[in-house]
């Protein structure tokens, strides 16, 4: 059976079938393990890791995990926030920070921890965030040459020339239109404008008047659309608004090969657009999560949330002790409001072909349901 045709510029420019972006979402790797991203390259898309959270050497190690499985264009996704709060380089100095400068914060999450009666541990594992450790992280990708790199969250610019070296060709993530035209007169490559309904960290402004503003403001640099894209109709909605691809995040989260909580997969695929909110209680930064009794709790502490990466650090241990006490309904599920179109859960290439095929069917029917003239 011949293949469906769904091709356009991006295809070209990234030298892949078709134009369906794996989101390069985080969650420590659990998101897009290299099984995910090389499935969905070998489906003819553009398979992305989310490196956030993973130390220098586990990034190296996946890139070449994600090379032996496929030999497909692939990219990596970095957090690069365009301002981060001071911060010390040992989890052990970082906490004492917070006990020094945010004594209220600490108690509060102590509280949370003797609510729930989860066990004192601590998040050692995790990277400490820090301009240092995002320009080594980087490094990384550049050394490995990896095809393409994206910043879902912060600025990439200073990114572009060191990756115009190793060949690497540069996408840059945008929930409005300022910050399109400044990431492309510094060189980005590829712009991602990510609307309102995304999950993880969002913008204010909606897909549909978003992405035809970026698409007018940044022409003729491609526009790949993120946010609220489940389906085919939602790809093909996105092309009719001028973008040339779509960044597909939650719809993979349910994928066989994704490897977030069993509990996250039950919360995406039983829940509704409304169940999942925008929050700064996790990170700092407005993302789009499950709502959930944490969430609920920290709206009502009248605490104001501290600046990137000082709130993860102070959320952490929590975190870290409530998936020790298998209590994965506390973590975060950062996720979309297009959870709501989404049932059951499918291997990856399955649901590119469902993209795919549903994305042809909506834009040649339109011939045989709309009249023009």
């Amino acid at each position: 059976m011949a293949r469906p045709v769904l091709h356009t510029a991006i295809c070209d420019f990234l030298g892949i079938e078709y134009p369906i972006i794996l989101a390069g979402m985080g969650g420590k790797g659990r998101a897009t393990p290299p099984q995910l991203v090389a499935a969905v390259s070998n489906a003819g898309g553009l398979g992305v890791m989310g490196g956030s959270g993973l130390s220098t050497e586990e990034i190296r190690r996946r890139i070449r995990e994600i090379r032996s499985l496929t030999d497909k264009p692939f990219g990596v996704d970095l957090l690069l926030p365009a301002s981060m709060a001071d911060l010390e380089e040992t989890k052990a100095a970082v906490r004492q920070q917070l006990q020094r400068d945010h004594p209220r914060h600490v108690e509060f999450m102590r509280s949370l921890m003797r609510e729930f009666d989860l066990p004192d541990v601590s998040a050692e594992d995790n990277p400490v965030m820090s301009a240092k450790e995002i320009r080594e992280e980087v490094q990384v990708v550049l050394d490995e040459k990896v095809p393409v790199f994206a910043a879902a969250l912060g600025d990439p610019s200073w990114v572009v020339p060191l990756a115009r070296e190793q060949g690497i060709k540069v996408a840059g993530m945008v929930g409005s239109v300022r910050h399109a035209v400044r990431q492309v007169n510094a060189g980005v490559d590829i712009i991602v404008a990510q609307g309102h309904e995304a999950g993880g960290h969002t913008g204010r402004i909606a897909n549909f008047p978003l992405i035809p503003q970026v698409v007018d403001a940044v022409r003729p640099v491609p526009v790949v659309a993120a946010g609220g894209i489940a389906d085919g109709r939602g790809v093909a909605a996105a092309l009719a608004l001028g973008a040339v691809g779509a960044w597909v995040g939650t719809a993979f989260l349910t994928a066989e090969e994704s490897r977030i909580p069993e509990a996250h997969q039950e919360q995406i695929l039983g829940g509704s657009s409304h169940d999942f909110i925008v929050t700064r209680a996790y990170t700092g930064k407005t993302a789009r999560d499950y709502k959930n009794v944490v969430i609920d709790a920290w709206e009502r502490s009248g605490l104001s949330p501290l600046p990137m990466p000082l709130q993860g650090a102070l959320v952490e241990d929590f975190v870290a002790a409530a998936e020790r006490a298998g209590r994965y309904e506390l973590p975060n599920n950062p996720a979309g409001q297009v959870a709501g179109m989404l049932t059951e859960r499918k291997p990856a290439d399955l649901i590119m072909d469902e993209l795919i095929q549903g994305a042809v069917d909506v834009l040649q029917g339109l011939q045989h349901t709309v009249a023009v003239g």
